[in-house]
């Protein structure tokens, strides 16, 4: 076995540094490099969890100690082999107290052997693609030990980043500036922010992580069999983003008998960060429990690739956009549905301070009734004194009774953020 492992590691240290050589610096947060807590850095696959672990690994001052455990030769690891790892990195690189781990959830038991390590006094990174890592290992073993980070696709200032754009102050301004970065958003709202598929815009590549996510992260992890009903579902569920659903009707279209198997489903793939169930507010966590969900993917580029649109749906996109935006602004989202709608209401605490309506365009004069009397309500119900409509391209600011509202562009509110 210690051959085995000293061959991966120094096969892994040459293919990790090639693999991270010119990649978009993604933001790093100081007290991420500074924490003598566990570092745990989740998200779905290939969203640039491991390229985040190399640039802090760059900052830090002991660097040798890396293993990936995504790696086919590692099908019999067990829990027991992680001292003989621990043993190879001591032999190979001498002492170090700084340990990365890519992809550590893939070995039953890994959360002991990192608390052994955290109670020595050492300092660990580690990513994992499965929520269930925080939800269940690190909530029974790791407690209080840990700070969770959850990283997502690039957003629309890395999107720029990585096509080499560069944006002044006076883009906001300039008729030149604007619909140059309208255009630009228009192109990062079909084509999502996965690195590499940016990087090739190859169909194989997103049918090869959905596949992933499908067969390895949702069938194999949860013991599941019936594939049919999981690619139905998940194809439904890509052609009605952000539509509501219950488990009732899931099962009755796709043809599952029991609402509870469609509920377990569905989490078992939210586990996967594919997607995010959006539930309706109520103070009541029971009532919100019942009422119908919206559901959202991680990436725009997902939904364009397994779902079924008879034309391009770009106000899906953009609705799906502003959602993710919001997660990734560490955002504690719902939707609001009284007499009107409101796409989403933000809480903070137990208060929801923020409300938002996302619509293409509001030059036709019933879209745009429905989209302000929608946010009013909202504004009115919480309370608040500013809304916030999310659009293509238009722009403007005008006061009602309930408060102030702001229709701005996506592209602009998102180079805010």
């Amino acid at each position: 076995m210690k051959d085995l492992l000293k061959q991966i590691i120094f096969e892994q240290q040459e293919t990790i540094r090639k693999a991270v050589t010119g990649t978009i610096p993604r933001a790093i947060d100081s007290e991420w490099l500074e924490t003598s807590e566990i570092l745990i850095i989740s998200g779905i696959r290939r969203c640039g969890k491991s390229t985040l672990m190399q640039q802090m690994r760059e900052k830090l001052q002991e660097q040798d100690f890396y293993f990936n455990f995504d790696d086919e030769r590692l099908v019999c690891f067990s829990v027991s082999d992680f001292q003989t790892l621990q043993e190879c990195f001591f032999e190979l690189f001498g002492e170090q107290h700084t340990y990365y781990f890519d992809e550590i959830q893939n070995i039953a038991g890994w959360e002991t052997f990192v608390r052994r390590l955290y109670n020595e006094g050492n300092k660990v990174i580690v990513t994992g693609s499965n929520a269930r890592m925080l939800s269940r290992e690190l909530g029974t073993h790791l407690t209080g030990r840990y700070i969770a980070v959850e990283l997502f696709p690039f957003s629309f200032s890395e999107y720029l980043q990585f096509k080499n754009i560069t944006t002044q102050k006076k883009d906001f301004y300039t008729t030149a500036g604007r619909t140059a970065l309208l255009t630009h958003f228009k192109d990062y709202l079909s084509k999502g922010g996965f690195p590499r598929y940016l990087q090739s815009l190859s169909s194989r590549y997103l049918s090869s992580l959905y596949e992933s996510i499908v067969y390895r992260d949702v069938m194999a992890r949860n013991a599941l069999s019936n594939e049919k009903e999981i690619q139905e579902l998940v194809f439904y569920l890509a052609s009605n983003a952000t539509k509501r659903i219950t488990y009732t009707s899931l099962g009755k279209t796709i043809g599952i008998r029991h609402p509870e198997t469609v509920k377990n489903y569905l989490e078992y793939i939210q586990q996967t960060y594919l997607i995010y169930q959006l539930l309706k507010y109520d103070p009541s966590l029971k009532v919100q429990m019942k009422n119908p969900k919206k559901v959202y993917f991680i990436d725009n580029a997902i939904i364009q690739r397994i779902g079924f649109n008879a034309t391009d749906n770009i106000g899906v996109g953009l609705e799906n956009l502003v959602f993710i935006e919001l997660k990734r602004r560490g955002c504690d989202i719902f939707y609001h549905s009284g007499k009107k709608e409101c796409d989403f209401v933000v809480r903070k605490g137990t208060k929801i301070v923020e409300a938002y309506q996302v619509t293409l365009s509001m030059a036709e004069q019933k879209t745009r009734e429905r989209e302000i009397n929608g946010i009013k309500e909202a504004m009115q119900t919480f309370n608040l004194s500013v809304g916030y409509i999310i659009t293509m391209e238009e722009k403007e600011t005008f006061t009602t009774d309930y408060g102030t509202i702001y229709v701005i562009p996506a592209w602009e509110w998102l180079l805010q953020g």
